[in-house]
């Protein structure tokens, strides 16, 4: 059988044009001509913490400074918890050598089940001992905050253990010196309000006039497990609650708390494309374009994304990642865990992807709305760590609540799709006033070039 010549001459220049497909420049020898294959790694890097959060509390309510709060005076703390968390926080005895007001160590319930508590909750503090210097009788010690030289003097207690005060001197009932509030606001969020309800006749030392009871700068912190503060019956942890409890100083005990406070949860199956032009997956500043952006953003359904980013003509490769490596079936990534996948792309070629931040309503992790550039202006892979070139969205579709607590975000959620609509629908980088981890301590991405 005879090849017809101009039927071959055909086919050789077909396959000459699509092999120039995607070059992003002719002439460059470096550029490669079949492309390269990339291996996507998305990893979940969440450091375990043991506290969902903490901070300290130092400036009076109605003041600008640091400072002890005296009769009338109060402190307030803005926080939120989920059903299962506790609160637990410490304030300094004023009149004291090292006596602290606190609840014991299970902490004051924030749910009973699923319904948030509100109310007075002083009948849950005690006055507690730190065992680290020996006690003074309330209000006359020279070794006392208020009377003494300087920080950190007055001999050491004989018995180091943290307990409940019983030495011998008489003190004023805890409901006398000090009142705490716990206000549920809804949608996770609470406010602690500590107030200083002595006078100038709370305390009677044996000699002198009668005295109120200042109380100093503290810290609370939001936990699940027991204990966060202190042990009793063992010693002080050498974690800075010596030092608020004799000097109120909570500077160091609160540094401590934070190192041991995180927002722990997973990520999400998420949507990925490679494309030579256009924005794919969103445009910064408008709203989503509804093809399934809002589905990944608030409750990880990758696969809509997923399957309209494949029907594009500027999109030359798409797909979901729901399986972890080492796993058989799809489904969240746990700290520790990984998400990988593998796409060809040649120079000119860029990726865009979108994982959802699972701890909040409708936000996600994703390179800006252009995706990152596969190739450098030499025509070379790029590879390696590209966290840094990851941010965290907000889809605009459903209104924020407090991260890792609001009932309308993924895991406390009824059902998908649920949650009031946000007032704001355009898709920005987040900013609503609540913390959140920095990007590079939750997920990591990373480019390898087989």
């Amino acid at each position: 059988m005879k090849t017809n010549p101009r039927l071959l001459i055909l086919l050789t220049v077909t396959a000459m044009a699509l092999a120039l497909v995607g070059c992003s420049d002719d002439d460059d020898p470096a550029a490669p001509m079949t492309g390269e294959t990339f291996t996507i790694t998305v990893a979940n890097v969440t450091a375990a913490s043991n506290q969902f959060g903490s901070g300290a509390f130092t400036t009076p309510v109605g003041g600008s400074d640091p400072a002890p709060i005296g009769p009338g005076g109060a402190y307030e703390v803005r926080f939120g918890a989920a059903p299962g968390h506790k609160l637990s926080f410490a304030t300094m005895m004023v009149q004291s050598n090292d006596l602290f007001y606190a609840p014991d160590g299970g902490g004051i319930e924030l749910y009973d089940g699923t319904t948030p508590n509100s109310g007075d909750v002083t009948g849950q503090l005690m006055l507690w001992d730190a065992g680290t210097e020996a006690n003074e009788e309330p209000g006359l010690g020279a070794n006392q905050a208020p009377r003494q030289g300087g920080a950190d003097i007055g001999p050491a207690d004989g018995d180091n253990s943290v307990r409940l005060v019983d030495d011998g001197y008489t003190y004023p009932a805890v409901a006398d010196v000090i009142a705490a509030t716990l206000t549920s606001h809804g949608a996770g969020e609470f406010t602690l309000r500590i107030e200083n309800v002595s006078d100038d006749q709370t305390l009677m030392p044996s000699s002198g006039p009668s005295l109120a009871v200042p109380l100093a700068p503290g810290v609370f912190v939001i936990h699940t497990t027991n204990d966060p503060l202190f042990s009793a019956g063992m010693a002080e942890r050498s974690n800075g609650l010596e030092d608020l409890a004799e000097d109120g100083n909570a500077a160091m005990l609160a540094a401590a708390l934070v190192a041991d406070t995180g927002l722990v949860g997973p990520l999400a199956p998420g949507a990925y494309a490679v494309h030579d032009a256009g924005m794919p997956i969103f445009t910064s500043g408008m709203a989503d374009a509804g093809n399934g952006l809002e589905g990944l953003a608030e409750d990880g359904a990758a696969d809509p994304l997923a399957m309209y980013l494949d029907g594009l003509d500027d999109v030359s490769a798409a797909g979901a990642f729901a399986v972890p490596v080492g796993e058989m079936n799809p489904g969240p990534l746990f700290p520790g865990q990984s998400y990988r996948f593998t796409v060809t792309a040649r120079p000119g070629d860029r990726l865009s992807l979108a994982t959802m931040f699972v701890q909040s309503n409708d936000l996600f992790f994703g390179f800006g709305d252009l995706g990152l550039a596969l190739f450098d202006g030499a025509g070379m892979a790029v590879t390696g760590d590209v966290t840094a070139q990851l941010m965290l969205w907000d889809a605009g579709t459903e209104a924020n609540q407090w991260p890792g607590a609001g009932p309308d975000q993924a895991p406390r959620q009824s059902d998908a799709n649920t949650g009031a609509d946000d007032a704001d629908d355009a898709v920005r980088t987040v900013a609503d006033g609540y913390i959140y981890p920095a990007v590079a301590d939750v997920v990591q991405l990373t480019i390898s070039v087989e």
